[in-house]
């Protein structure tokens, strides 16, 4: 049953993306490329005082990268840059090796089961490696590989 509400959120944000274009006056910008699937992703911030104030990507990939990248810009907008490289953090462990990780992810939880699928688990975390880059203001194209 309760697979059936992660999936039913993935499904939305992949068909309904939420934060789904360029952003104009963004500050921080990286791309992000995963090789394994074709997934491409370009990832705009807008940050002021150490803060994330907007976030939003435009791309093309699978449902779950496209899913990913939405409900992370949903969760990054007023957090500091500590705070999203910690969520980032939690985030990576949860689909790789904790799911006790899922406390504190709010939404994000959707995505434990994609630990079952290695795979995948790169789809999921492309908008992140992405956001990594664009915080540390890399002007590096970020790769899951």
């Amino acid at each position: 049953m309760v697979d059936d509400l992660y999936q039913e959120t993935i499904l939305d944000h992949s068909k309904r993306p939420r934060n789904c274009h360029m952003m104009e006056d963004a500050n921080r910008r990286a791309e992000g490329y995963n090789p394994l699937c074709g997934d491409k992703l370009k990832l705009y911030l807008k940050v002021e005082n150490d803060v994330v104030q907007d976030a939003s990507f435009e791309g093309s990939g699978c449902a779950i990268s496209t899913a990913s990248a939405s409900l992370m810009t949903e969760s990054l907008k007023g957090k500091t840059r500590e705070e999203a490289l910690r969520l980032l953090e939690k985030f990576h462990t949860l689909l790789t090796t904790d799911e006790a990780a899922a406390k504190d992810l709010g939404k994000l939880v959707v995505f434990c089961g994609v630990r079952d699928y290695p795979a995948r688990v790169k789809c999921a975390t492309l908008a992140w490696h992405t956001l990594k880059s664009a915080l540390n203001n890399t002007g590096e194209v970020a790769t899951t590989e």
